[in-house]
């Protein structure tokens, strides 16, 4: 096998332009006719500050409270630098001076019946007064809106999901279903949201799930808190042990190489899955449940516990110690910004990562591997590259390790 060729690892779109064409979909989903947001003149649904601006826009910002509108800045994400936090510091000033019209130059003004949009959609439905701040996310296929939902008082109470196309309804509805099943599983090592409310508006599939504290002031996360949150993830299931080959896990895999089997990088890795299956297919794998998405960015460590949300990817039966193997990939993706090194390094280090979980000296690099094989699966699945996600291009950064590593077995 060799690396394949695939999407050109320059994509065509700027993460800005797209955001500006994400901005303008999003307010048609949200605020449907009779609705508008051009201007028109009628009775007014809301105002919106588009922060910074319209042409980088990240959020949408309630105007008619300067305590709302100040609330929503602060709780919009945790600054990872600094300058971040001095950034942030300074918007929130300015959106609770009013000093908006100095620093934030473009609104939406959204006029029409309030019944026809999502901010009456949701009152109803949660039976109390809301203001509703909107997340612009990046480009992803799986990007969908995110609306933080505050109280009278600017307290954020909740956060919601719309699941707008045949992808992100099954992941709304996969996480819906996660938060369920995890609300019941009697987890002690982390906390994870609440569902308030689910159901669908307009086509679209809800999700409304309780807001953790993710604002408080952060402890430092040791490896030992982490690894026992996992953990307690892996087994809230029940775990189960057996040959890969004759694995669930296994049968399911091959199930959705297939749906990928006609692009390049879905040959290349159903090649490496061969390999993988005759080196190590009588290997005993053990068994358990992951979130499926354990990053740095999805997760808070306060002094008193640990906060995990965004479980659409939730997943059981999967081969134990995914969540390791996935959070240090993701953590060296973030930290140094060079792909194909950090799968490189997280590959190196299966040993330690998995050593907590029960995964057999001799099943650690397979289950490595398949971790691999499974996230590029995902990714071709979801369309990532054609929906210009940053690391949608496989061909660029995962597949030459994966491909590598397999031919070394």
């Amino acid at each position: 096998m060799s690396p394949v060729r695939t999407a050109p690892a320059e994509l065509t779109a700027g993460d800005a332009a797209l955001r500006t064409q994400y901005l303008t979909e999003v307010l048609h989903l949200l605020y449907p006719a009779p609705c508008r947001t051009d201007g028109t003149p009628g009775p007014l649904v809301t105002e919106y500050l588009v922060v910074p601006n319209a042409h980088r826009p990240r959020l949408l910002v309630p105007t008619h409270s300067p305590a709302i509108a100040a609330a929503a800045v602060r709780r919009y994400a945790e600054p990872q630098s600094r300058m971040a936090r001095l950034k942030r510091g300074a918007v929130v000033a300015a959106v609770h001076a009013r000093a908006t019209g100095l620093v934030f130059r473009d609104r939406i003004r959204v006029t029409g019946p309030l019944s026809a949009g999502i901010d009456g959609y949701l009152s109803e439905a949660l039976r109390r007064d809301l203001a509703i701040s909107i997340h612009i996310g990046p480009a992803r296929a799986n990007r969908k809106p995110v609306l933080q939902l505050l109280g009278p008082d600017g307290d954020t109470f909740a956060f919601g999901k719309l699941g707008t196309g045949p992808l992100t309804r099954r992941l709304v509805k996969a996480e819906t279903a996660a938060l369920t099943t995890l609300g019941g599983s009697n987890l002690t090592k982390l906390t994870v949201p609440r569902v308030m409310h689910s159901g669908q508006w307009r086509g679209m599939q809800v999700l409304v799930q309780s807001a953790l504290p993710v604002w408080l002031p952060r402890a430092p996360l040791s490896r030992r808190r982490l690894t026992a949150a996992m953990l307690d993830v892996a087994g809230c299931r029940g775990y189960t042990t057996g040959p890969l080959t004759g694995s669930g896990y296994w049968q399911d895999l091959q199930e959705r190489l297939g749906t990928v089997a006609d692009r390049p990088e879905g040959a290349a890795l159903a090649a490496a899955v061969d390999v993988l299956a005759a080196h190590s297919g009588e290997t005993a794998l053990r068994y358990g449940a992951w979130h499926g998405d354990w990053a740095p960015w999805n997760m808070a460590n306060l002094a008193d516990g640990l906060l995990v949300w965004d479980w659409e990817r939730f997943a059981t039966g999967v081969p134990a110690g995914f969540d390791a193997i996935h959070h240090e990939l993701q953590k060296r993706i973030q930290s140094t910004g060079d792909a194909r090194a950090a799968v490189e390094a997280t590959v190196q280090r299966a040993d330690e990562l998995l050593s907590p979980f029960g995964v057999a000296p001799v099943a650690r690099e397979i289950t490595a591997l398949l971790y691999l094989v499974d996230l590029a699966v995902r990714y071709l699945t979801d369309k990532q590259a054609e929906a210009g996600a940053r690391l949608g291009v496989l061909g660029t950064w995962l597949l030459p390790v994966l491909i590598r590593r397999v031919e070394e077995l």
